[in-house]
C-alpha cells in the first residue's frame, strides 16, 4: 500500500529513528511522543488493524508483543513498568490504519486511559 504512512516507513521510503527491526517487524520512535519513551511496533506487511488479522497471523501477533518487550528492555523501562496499547478504529483512537503497538513508559501511567 504505497499511500500507507507506516508501509512507507517499514519499507525505508520514509526515514525513522529505528529501535529494533527484523524481516517482519519494525520498531521506531513515535514522532509525537506521549511519554518519555514512546515507540511504535509495526508489521512490515500491511494489515489495517487488529480486525484485519487472520488465523494465520497468530505468530505475527505474538512476535509483535515479543518485540514490544524487547523494546522495553532496550529503552530501560522493563523493570519500572510500561504500557502496550493497540488502538482499533476511529473510536478506539486509531489514526494510522496500519496495525501497530504503542510501547509507552518512562513515567507513571494513569488509569483509566483516554
Amino acid at each position: 500500500m504505497s499511500e500507507c504512512l507506516f508501509c512507507r516507513i517499514g519499507s525505508g521510503q520514509i526515514p525513522a529513528k529505528v529501535v529494533l527491526q527484523d524481516e517482519e517487524i519494525l520498531a521506531f520512535e513515535d514522532v509525537n511522543p506521549q511519554a518519555p519513551v514512546h515507540v511504535l511496533v509495526i508489521p512490515k506487511r500491511h494489515i489495517e488493524g487488529l480486525n484485519g488479522t487472520k488465523a494465520g497471523d497468530k505468530a505475527l501477533l505474538g512476535h509483535l508483543l515479543e518485540v514490544a518487550t524487547q523494546v522495553a528492555a532496550k529503552k530501560g523501562i522493563a523493570e519500572s513498568g510500561y504500557r502496550v496499547v493497540a488502538n482499533m478504529g476511529r473510536n478506539g483512537g486509531q489514526t494510522v490504519f496500519h496495525l501497530h503497538l504503542h510501547v509507552l513508559g518512562g513515567r507513571q501511567m494513569t488509569w483509566p486511559p483516554g
